[in-house]
């Protein structure tokens, strides 16, 4: 039996698929390109069509995310747009860098080096300050709530603290009384864009936890901010490769349909997880990622296809344990919130 011109079975694969990336992509603001695309290029598919259909479902996916953050406060339109500014200029200088290490052959082996050192970073850093943080859970998560409210200073990263003990004119009021030079937004931006236009990514994984140790914007709130930038550069990807005939409708289909109830549970996790759990998660997703691009480099340059298998089972198998673990720690919330509630009524 056939669906789409492809098997039931594929059909439900892909479906899965797009559930369990769905619960990342609205958890952490990140995870569709970065698991969608190798999946589609280890299975055959063409690289265009890989990069083309994993735009369409990260562009479709952050739609779904960014509408369940924007209905629990989460998303800061100020500085979803002011970020898209200094990104999208950004990019464009990292472009140029990378077209110049294309020319002199070079691009391959420092993209990949690149790559796996920010991923390998980042996720050591977010990590370590996490299971180190004295926090107690660092900012509420009661944004909504919280949103004309200065946060206590102790639970703002120190560079935040510095960044925002810059006063230069105009000054902007982000979620929860932050108030910043919009000069040092812009330069946030251009920075984490200049890592993503070299390395070619989407830059989920660089931009979000920029807006929490650069800016100071509370966790939940740099995913819903993140998720809202997505659905512009994912948008006009897709649509540029759409030109070409490079979405493959058949697949971005069920992934779609199982991301639609993914990113919803995923996006309203991030309101029950405690705020250090979320960046141990995501610190841990980036470190098996790390080790997942390094494998399939080092198969890549000494020649042994099986390892680019083995790279996809390591991404996987990490989307699988940390969705999983999301879940868990979500119904473990849910459970100790109606514990008090039952033992009032008795």
């Amino acid at each position: 039996m056939e669906v789409l011109g492809m098997s039931a079975a594929l059909l439900g694969m892909f479906t899965g698929f797009g559930f369990l990336i769905g619960i990342l992509f609205g958890f952490f603001g990140m995870g569709g390109s970065f698991l969608v695309t190798p999946a589609l290029l280890v299975m055959g598919y063409d690289t265009n069509v890989a990069v083309g259909s994993g735009l369409a479902f990260v562009f479709g996916t952050s739609v779904i995310a960014t509408l369940k953050h924007r209905d629990l406060g989460q998303v800061d339109y100020k500085l979803g747009i002011s970020m898209i500014v200094g990104t999208t200029a950004g990019i464009e200088v990292g472009k140029i860098g990378l077209e110049y290490l294309q020319h002199i052959g070079l691009a391959d082996g420092v993209v990949s080096v690149a790559y796996v050192a920010l991923l390998g970073g980042i996720g050591a850093f977010v990590t370590y300050e996490a299971v180190g943080s004295d926090s107690g859970g660092g900012i509420s998560h009661d944004v909504e709530d919280d949103a004309d409210e200065e946060f206590d200073a102790d639970d703002i990263p120190d560079i935040a603290k510095k960044i925002q003990s810059y006063r230069v004119p105009p000054m902007i009021s982000l979620r929860g009384g932050i108030t910043v030079s919009l000069w040092m937004v812009l330069l946030v931006a251009f920075a984490t864009g200049l890592l993503s236009g070299f390395l070619g990514v989407g830059g989920g994984f660089i931009r979000m936890p920029a807006l929490f140790y650069a800016i100071g914007v509370p966790v939940p709130v740099a995913v819903g901010t993140d998720l809202f930038e997505i659905v512009f550069s994912g948008g006009l990807g897709s649509f540029l490769y759409a030109q070409s005939g490079a979405v493959d409708l058949s697949i971005v289909a069920p992934l779609l349909a199982g991301s639609a109830l993914g990113a919803r549970i995923g996006a309203g996790a991030t309101e029950l997880v405690d705020e250090d759990d979320i960046k141990v998660y995501f610190g841990v997703m980036l470190l098996l990622g790390a080790l997942a691009v390094a494998v399939r480099y080092v198969g890549n340059y000494v020649g042994i296809d099986v390892l680019s298998v083995v790279s996809l089972v390591i991404i996987l198998g990490a989307a699988l344990l940390v969705s999983g673990a999301v879940v868990v720690s979500s119904v473990r919330e849910l459970r100790a919130d109606a514990e008090p509630s039952t033992v009032a009524a008795d």
